[in-house]
């Protein structure tokens, strides 16, 4: 029986992985749904390859041409964050795929989920932010929800048929990203083109630089707490730049079990666009006799502080992992423009989530209208902060 599937972010890494997946199995799927932001040329080669009913491009300007490249063709356009409702709402669809980056999206997944829908998600941000409420009223809806992201999906499938109850901790990996090695001074002179250079990774320019200063792994810290719920306490980082183990998990006797795959986003998608069922795939295993040695580092917080505090923000909770990612996102951006150094971008974080603590305090239970603020004043805040340091 096939699976129908809309993907928001078809044009970005995940999105082109996933419809790779389908392309090679097209027996098993049909595509209800493409989104991007503005890949109007891509898009429209997907729409040609795939056949949507209903496709969005979130930039008006961009949705519009895209109408008129279609000539009054077969699929719906529709235009703006309202028009990706549009693509997860569909009475045939079975799962979503979320890989829209940032917050945007947010009010998207709340009403796949409430559409009942299952969700396959690489949207980190919004499970940083809004993670609680979202696995909530999945259980509510009793929908999946399915990680996309190696760690998540290595944790996810190593605690298939297991009591997380008996879970002890779990060990995230990162691959340290290009710079875990590289010394204090010459992490201050880190181009964008250089961080957006992942040694294992082929990623998008966002996770790419947040791989680079360890923000990506703090970021997950968090999102496997709440995806999980499982307090930061019991998360581990460890740099593992084979990229081999994809995360572990301990249990209460002892017993450890660990994911291992070769490198490859498209494992972890085949994953959950089939699951719960296992196919065979085109990708090889991992060949351990060709892995000289198996390398797991403490990560240098001195150096790379984002990673502490993002943990920090875990422990803390309340709005403060919300803070913390908005100002990350608006701190990503401004070294990407050119607009501040590599190592600027701790210190807009540090500075944003500071300020609001001494702001609004320690704020552990909070509803989502609270969340939704914070993150408006964390994006404002690191904003002003950008701008002051701009000036300098």
């Amino acid at each position: 029986m096939k699976k129908t599937i809309s993907i928001l972010g078809s044009t970005g890494s995940i999105g082109k992985s996933t419809l790779n997946i389908i392309r090679n199995f097209p027996a098993r799927f049909n595509v209800y749904g493409l989104a991007c932001s503005q890949n109007v040329d891509l898009i429209y080669h997907q729409i040609k390859e795939f056949n949507p009913k209903k496709v969005c491009v979130t930039d008006e300007r961009k949705a519009s041409e895209l109408k008129s490249r279609l000539k009054g063709k077969r699929p719906e356009v529709y235009a703006g964050a309202r028009g990706l409702l549009k693509i997860v709402t569909g009475s045939e669809i079975d799962l979503v795929v979320a890989a829209m980056s940032g917050t945007e999206s947010l009010n998207v997944f709340f009403e796949a989920i409430r559409h009942g829908k299952d969700i396959a998600f690489a949207n980190k941000e919004v499970i940083v932010g809004f993670g609680n409420f979202i696995m909530k009223e999945a259980k509510k809806k009793g929908v999946n929800i399915i990680p996309l992201d190696s760690e998540l999906s290595a944790i996810f499938q190593c605690l298939q048929g297991n009591d997380i109850k008996k879970l002890d901790s779990i060990i995230l990996t990162a691959s340290g990203g290009p710079f875990y090695n590289l010394g204090k001074d010459k992490l201050q002179k880190v181009t964008s083109l250089q961080a957006l250079r992942h040694p294992v990774w082929k990623m998008g320019k966002k996770i790419s630089v947040d791989s680079a200063t360890l923000m990506n792994k703090g970021l997950e810290v968090i999102e496997t707490s709440n995806f999980f719920g499982v307090s930061a306490d019991k998360i581990k980082v460890l740099i593992h730049p084979q990229a081999a183990v994809h995360s572990m998990v301990n249990f209460i006797d002892g017993s450890s079990l660990a994911q291992m795959a070769i490198p490859d986003m498209r494992i972890p998608i085949q994953y959950a666009l089939f699951f719960p069922e296992r196919v065979k795939s085109r990708l090889p295993s991992i060949n351990l006799a060709k892995i000289v040695n198996l390398e797991f580092i403490e990560p240098d917080f001195r150096k790379l502080p984002c990673l502490k505090y993002a943990i920090d923000a875990a422990r803390k909770g309340g709005c403060m992992p919300a803070v913390l990612n908005a100002s990350d996102e608006v701190a990503v951006k401004a070294f990407i423009d050119g607009k501040i150094g590599f190592m600027d971008i701790p210190k807009i974080v540090k500075r944003t989530i500071n300020g609001f603590g001494k702001k609004f305090g320690d704020n552990r239970k909070v509803k989502l209208r609270q969340l939704l603020a914070a993150d408006i004043w964390g994006r404002v805040e690191a904003e002003r902060i950008t701008a002051d340091m701009g000036r300098v």
